[in-house]
C-alpha cells in the first residue's frame, strides 16, 4: 500500500488541502483549518508530486497555467467517473449549464445526478467543476462557497481575455 501524502497550501481563495500518493493527487479542497494529524515522529519529506501540484496551483493563481498536468485519481461510480471526465473538456475561461453538462452525457434526464456528481468532485480547481453554472447563467452550488467560484470564473475569465 502507497503512503499517502496530505499538505496545504494557502491560495488567494483561503488554505487547500493537498493529499494523494507518490503517483496520484486524490484531492484537492478548500478548508477552513487544519486537521492535525496524530504526532508523526518519523516525518516523511514531501513528496516530489506535492510539490508539483502546489507550484501547478501557484502557476493557476499567477494566471500562468490553464491546464494542470499532475497525475489525478479519485474514488467514484462510472457515472462520476464520466462526468469528472466531461468536465475535463470544459475549456479554461469558458463555462457550461448543468444541462449542457447533462447533454454532454448523453441524458437530460440526468441533470441533478450530473449535478451531485459535479459536487462530489474532489479535486476542486483542477477538475473544474467552478466551470458549470445555472441554466440562466446563475451561480449555484459550489462546495468551496459561491464566492469562490465567482472569483475562479472571474480570475479565468480576466486570463483567457
Amino acid at each position: 500500500m502507497e503512503d499517502h501524502f496530505i499538505t496545504y497550501y494557502q491560495s488567494p481563495l483561503g488554505l487547500i488541502k493537498l493529499s494523494g500518493t507518490e503517483a496520484f493527487v486524490s484531492e484537492v479542497s478548500f478548508i477552513d483549518t487544519i486537521q492535525k494529524p496524530p504526532v508523526d515522529h518519523h516525518k516523511k519529506p514531501m513528496p516530489p508530486l506535492a510539490i508539483h501540484a502546489i507550484e501547478e496551483l501557484i502557476q493557476f493563481f499567477n494566471g500562468e497555467r490553464r491546464v494542470f498536468e499532475m497525475p489525478i485519481q479519485q474514488e467514484g461510480t462510472p457515472f462520476q467517473q464520466g462526468v469528472w471526465q466531461e468536465l475535463l473538456r470544459i475549456p479554461f475561461g469558458k463555462t457550461i449549464s448543468y444541462l449542457e453538462l447533462s447533454r454532454r452525457l448523453g441524458d437530460t434526464k440526468s441533470i441533478r445526478a450530473a449535478a451531485s456528481a459535479n459536487g462530489r468532485n474532489h479535486l476542486a480547481i483542477v477538475v473544474p467543476c467552478h466551470r458549470v453554472i445555472g441554466s440562466k447563467n446563475d451561480l449555484v452550488g459550489y462546495a468551496g462557497g459561491l464566492w469562490r467560484k465567482r472569483w475562479l470564473l472571474e480570475h479565468e475569465n480576466k486570463i483567457a481575455n
